[in-house]
């Protein structure tokens, strides 16, 4: 085993631990204290906290990761755009179709986050969610602005960390090992996907199973356009409607002023 595996090996398990103790242990715990505050000033003073304490901790993490392993993000992408049904389909998404194809999912992600807060507009008694989140949703004005910045930094933040960085550091550990070849990129980035799942149990598993879905779906369109922007832009419209529109338009956050 030489330094630099070791090294490696031993952030990889180090960074594994924080995420698992954060998502399993402390916001499980903050969380079922957050459900019980009442007041918005109360409520307030958790978001941010939550925001520093987000923005510090992934942030420090990608850096760190990215300083040890910055040199191979090039080459797992690479053969994830190699691997299976990427390598299969990106080459035919040359050209024109495959920008009418972006350009046609782009309008119908839009139309999917916008038409359920049309559609069900004075039809429900409280926001639709998936998981056990509707507590974390702002209810009036003042806590909505904690809501875009929360949005705001999961989607940059948590996309640096689970779509760049982990399946990295975890692609530089097993891409060392005898055996595992090509099966060493996909195996990095289910792994990233399942530790992402896990940051959210305290949503439950209803949660947590919708975040492994949307983390594959982030690292399939990271993979598919090669740009880590793409799937920042998507996320964080994604948690701006759950957190801002949903709450505005169904609950009538916006008109509360307390």
């Amino acid at each position: 085993m030489d330094a630099v595996f070791a090294a490696r090996l031993a952030l990889l398990l180090l960074v594994t631990a924080v995420l698992i103790w954060r998502g399993v242990l402390k916001d499980r715990e903050q969380y079922a204290r957050f459900r019980r505050l009442t007041s918005t000033w109360a409520r307030q003073r958790v978001y941010r906290r939550w925001l520093i304490e987000g923005f510090a901790v992934f942030a420090g993490l990608t850096v760190v990761i990215l300083l040890a392993v910055a040199g191979e993000v090039g080459a797992m992408l690479a053969e994830l755009r190699a691997w299976g049904p990427f390598g299969a389909a990106l080459p035919a998404l040359d050209g024109a179709l495959g920008t009418t194809v972006g350009i046609a999912l782009g309008v119908a992600f839009l139309v999917g986050l916008v038409l359920p807060a049309i559609l069900l507009r004075g039809k429900v008694e409280e926001i639709p969610a998936v998981g056990d989140v509707r507590a974390l949703l702002p209810r009036n004005r003042r806590e909505l602005a904690y809501g875009a910045g929360m949005s705001l930094n999961a989607g940059v933040m948590e996309e640096l960390l689970f779509r760049l960085a982990v399946p990295t550091l975890v692609f530089s550990v097993l891409g060392a090992l005898p055996g595992l070849g090509s099966a060493a990129a996909p195996l990095s980035a289910l792994l990233a996907i399942l530790l992402f799942g896990c940051l959210h149990a305290y949503q439950g598993w209803r949660g947590m199973l919708t975040a492994t879905v949307l983390g594959l779906f982030f690292f399939a369109l990271y993979v598919a356009t090669g740009m880590i922007w793409v799937p920042i832009a998507v996320h964080a419209l994604f948690d701006l409607r759950s957190m801002v529109l949903l709450p505005i338009a169904l609950a009538g956050a916006w008109g509360e002023r307390a």
